[in-house]
């Protein structure tokens, strides 16, 4: 960490001097410009690190071909550059991409190889990266107790280190699992020191994910005007740096506030929104949870049962594909609901 502040190691070579906090379009702009002149005049190395950059602005803006086709190239011209940790990066990038499109088996395939990448390169942040690339992965898939030690060793070597996005995003993973887990104080104490530290340290992104945990908790104790206040205040950052993910997740979570404040048709139109977000960036799991919210906000307005239940199949079914077990035991339990 330079000064305790948050940076973005993925900006490499040239682009180093960019912020965490600059916005998609714009790195993806910037990186651009350098992967044009690496192409003609730069090193393997030069173009590694370009295509890298290429790849994480196109995956977070939801061109997902274009970020498939960039940390690949990534990687082959990591490999003729014969760096090692830059072959960790690009893995890291492309693991990512799969967790994102819900293939957390490939995902976790990526990731570990790029760790093991990293630890032979001697990268401590590469390693950190892909080792909390694999954490995440696990947490999605619903292995909450492998998570957790996975996430605290992440938590102890950023505190080590001073590593604020790490810190924060240890952080906000514990906090997850703790809320998903039923201890909802010590998630809420998680999401705050989360956001303080994030707040502390300049990382917009990060701060904008640890309000929309705060908000969830907040929701959850019945406290919903004050979760919608969250929401609102992240919901700015994320339409500033083009957070395309972080917004759709935002919305989502904006449902499910209506949705447990009986405001059923503000949810509705909420989740429609959210399901829409989502499908420009395909990403599976947020559509999944999207859909669900729709579907159980539907029913209580009055939708036919007869009509909600086929949709539920119907998502069961879907979600059977793309390996999201967690998701997939949401919508069991929802068909277990209207069958009891």
């Amino acid at each position: 960490m330079n000064g305790n502040k948050a940076f973005a190691p993925e900006y490499q070579g040239a682009l180093r001097d960019m912020s965490v906090n600059t916005a998609y379009e714009d790195v993806l702009g910037q990186a651009r410009i350098r992967e044009q002149w690496a192409s003609e005049e730069g090193t393997a190395l030069d173009v590694a690190q370009a295509k890298l950059a290429v790849a994480e602005s196109c995956r977070r803006l939801g061109h997902l071909e274009e970020a498939e086709l960039a940390w690949k190239a990534s990687y082959r011209a990591a490999r003729t550059a014969d760096d090692t940790a830059a072959r960790a990066w690009a893995l890291w990038s492309g693991g990512t991409l799969a967790r994102q499109r819900g293939e957390l088996n490939l995902a976790l395939r990526w990731l570990s190889q790029g760790r093991d990448l990293a630890a032979a390169a001697g990268d401590i942040v590469a390693y950190g990266y892909t080792f909390a690339g694999v954490a995440e992965t696990v947490r999605i898939q619903g292995d909450f107790e492998q998570a957790r030690g996975l996430h605290e060793h992440v938590l102890t070597e950023a505190r080590k280190r001073k590593e604020s996005r790490h810190i924060v995003w240890a952080l906000e993973g514990l906090a997850q699992i703790e809320r998903n887990t039923g201890d909802l104080e010590s998630a809420a104490q998680r999401f705050e020191e989360a956001a303080r530290v994030a707040e502390d340290s300049g990382d917009d992104r990060g701060h904008a994910w640890a309000l929309r945990g705060q908000a969830d908790v907040l929701s959850l104790r019945g406290e919903h005007d004050q979760a919608l206040q969250l929401l609102t205040s992240a919901e700015g950052t994320c339409r500033r740096m083009d957070l395309s993910s972080a917004l759709a997740y935002n919305r989502k979570m904006r449902g499910n506030v209506h949705f447990r404040a009986g405001r059923y048709g503000d949810a509705a139109r909420t989740y429609r929104d959210a399901h829409g977000k989502f499908r420009a960036i395909r990403e599976p799991r947020g559509m999944a949870l999207a859909q669900l919210g729709l579907l159980k906000s539907l029913d209580e307005l009055g939708r036919p049962s007869e009509a909600t239940m086929a949709d539920l199949v119907a998502l069961r079914d879907e979600v059977n594909g793309n390996e999201l077990w967690q998701t997939r035991r949401m919508v069991e339990n929802a068909i277990a609901e209207r069958t009891a």
